[in-house]
């Protein structure tokens, strides 16, 4: 039913051994989904959201080290399943579609192989079944003379067809939760809102929960119900996408939205903000607010900040000293 909590994560952390010490790419995160809802985590590259996606499929490399106060998905803590437990729900439950569908889908196999090799495994070893599903989903997908297309292989198909497979490959054994991995990066405008559009269409008719992570306000803008902001592995804003856009109370993320041409606003040739410096190194003991060298507000508490945000009546959330009033105010 809509609205049930699908996937509740609290304190989520990743860390990686390297040699130069412990990586920390995602520094305690915390964020739920509930059915029919899409959640939106953005920031730049290196922040952490692919490898917090990749964490809650249980894809992570096999040296970093996953921790979590709360991991639960449909009600099942999920933190120290088996590897076989976990692909049974990766197959069924949940599921993924990547950024790049020209290195996830195999060269060597056709697309039928591919899309019923899901549901043979998953489902039912039943060949004529698995078929009609994939026909199914590849014509709810928006790809005509879908049969035909069954022994196609990856290559022989666009970039926004291949995309489209990914999506129909995901929806093969109807999961609860979808997390979209950057998946209109390697396509071009028109292409992009196109997929968007599918997806929003297709969590309401299968009433599914849907993580979208992207570093492009756009279309976080179109399509989320609530907003993430990461940072250098941690949540510096949350909150309903209408109050994070009407409102940011972080400096980063004003920062990222001011990025953005605004139609109606930004004049033709004009130059567009931009969030000078570079991500900070993650390794090793790290202190206060990660924004901090980058920071026109910043002042000597940033330095010890600690983790707790500050918290508004609608939803609204921030990690950052300056209040909400005074927050995209310059310091005196």
């Amino acid at each position: 039913m809509s609205g049930d909590l699908i996937l509740d994560v609290q304190n989520l952390k990743v860390d990686i051994p390297v040699s130069a010490g412990m990586l920390h790419p995602v520094r305690g995160i915390s964020f739920s989904v509930k059915r029919g809802e899409t959640l939106c985590i953005v920031g730049e590259s290196g922040c952490g959201k692919s490898l917090t996606s990749l964490s809650l499929m249980g894809l992570l490399p096999k040296t970093a080290i996953r921790t979590a106060d709360r991991l639960d998905f449909l009600g099942q803590d999920i933190r120290n399943l088996r590897e076989r437990e976990m692909a049974a729900l990766r197959g069924v439950n949940m599921s993924m579609i990547f950024q790049e569908p020209m290195t996830s889908l195999n060269p060597a196999y056709t697309i039928g192989n591919q899309l019923e090799e899901v549901y043979l495994r998953h489902i039912e070893r039943d060949r004529r079944k698995a078929r009609d599903r994939a026909i199914f989903l590849l014509e709810k997908v928006g790809i005509s003379s879908a049969a035909s297309r069954l022994g196609q292989y990856p290559h022989q198909l666009s970039g926004g067809l291949r995309q489209r497979v990914m999506i129909a490959m995901a929806l093969m054994c109807g999961p609860d939760l979808i997390i979209a991995d950057e998946p209109t990066t390697a396509l071009d405008v028109t292409i992009q809102a196109q997929i968007l559009h599918l997806l929003a269409e297709l969590q309401r008719e299968f009433d599914m929960g849907l993580i979208l992570i992207t570093h492009d306000l756009g279309i976080v803008a179109r399509v989320a119900d609530k907003v993430q902001v990461m940072y250098a592995g941690k949540t510096v804003e949350e909150g309903p996408c209408e109050a994070v856009f009407d409102r940011p109370l972080h400096p980063y993320t004003s920062g990222l939205l001011k990025c953005i041409p605004v139609p109606g606003k930004t004049q033709r040739g004009a130059p567009l903000g931009s969030v000078p410096g570079i991500v900070p190194n993650l390794v090793g003991d790290l202190q206060g607010c990660m924004f901090r060298n980058r920071c026109e507000f910043a002042m000597a508490g940033c330095a010890t900040l600690g983790d707790e945000p500050t918290r508004m009546d609608d939803g609204h959330a921030y990690t950052c000293l300056r209040p909400p009033e005074m927050a995209l105010e310059p310091a005196e």
